[in-house]
């Protein structure tokens, strides 16, 4: 009797937390917005990490560096999402390299410190987009490289299993508005590394992403 009460109180919890773990906002313009829009490009995400074992032993230059290469990572993970999707006919619209991307940025002098002082609209115009996706990742452990996924009964009862967040957000070219977000808390359970836990998020989202093909 024990062991089902046990059983029973955390599906409850794993469902209470599942739905308060993920955010999904679509602009009711989306459609008239985005009528025109043929390439989109992906920024490298803002990173935030809050490594406490690491903060005694890297220095605040290797701690900046670690938060671009976290950045850069999820980056890397959406490309390659969007492209496997596209590969398989599921989106309608097209992705820029995100090397020519973070060239052009470079090329600018736009930052990880000075991107925020950019509206959507003059990134698109710079980068010759017609939408950007952008966004943030707030972590303690590094996701680039891989993370103990193993189940944590302690862990899970006592609400500290959670580990991290994203978010990630689309905006239009010609208004800035934002058309589509995706805030998603990061655990045990999303995946081992950046690459598993965003083709996990997106895979999630899918139906909900604007651009999918309707089957």
């Amino acid at each position: 009797m024990k062991k089902l009460v046990v059983i029973l109180l955390l599906l409850f919890v794993g469902i209470q937390q599942s739905n308060a773990q993920k955010k999904i906002y679509v602009s009711d313009t989306f459609e008239e917005l985005s009528e025109d829009h043929q390439i989109i490009a992906i920024l490298p995400f803002q990173a935030k990490l809050n490594l406490k074992a690491a903060q005694e032993k890297y220095s605040d230059a290797q701690l900046e560096k670690f938060e671009q290469q976290e950045g850069i990572a999820v980056q890397e993970a959406l490309e390659s999402y969007f492209l496997n999707r596209k590969r398989k006919k599921k989106l309608k619209i097209n992705f820029q390299d995100i090397n020519t991307t973070n060239r052009i940025l470079k090329k600018e002098g736009i930052t990880d410190e000075n991107i925020d002082i950019y509206t959507p609209q003059e990134l698109c115009k710079l980068l010759k987009v017609d939408a950007i996706i952008s966004g943030s990742l707030t972590s303690r452990m590094l996701l680039s490289k891989e993370v103990d996924t193993s189940f944590d009964l302690i862990t899970f009862l006592k609400g500290k299993s959670d580990y991290g967040k994203i978010i990630i957000k689309l905006s239009d070219k010609s208004t800035g508005k934002l058309l589509w977000r995706y805030e998603k808390i990061i655990n045990r359970k999303s995946g081992k590394n950046t690459s598993a836990i965003i083709a996990k998020m997106m895979r999630q989202a899918s139906r909900k992403f604007p651009y999918e093909e309707k089957n």
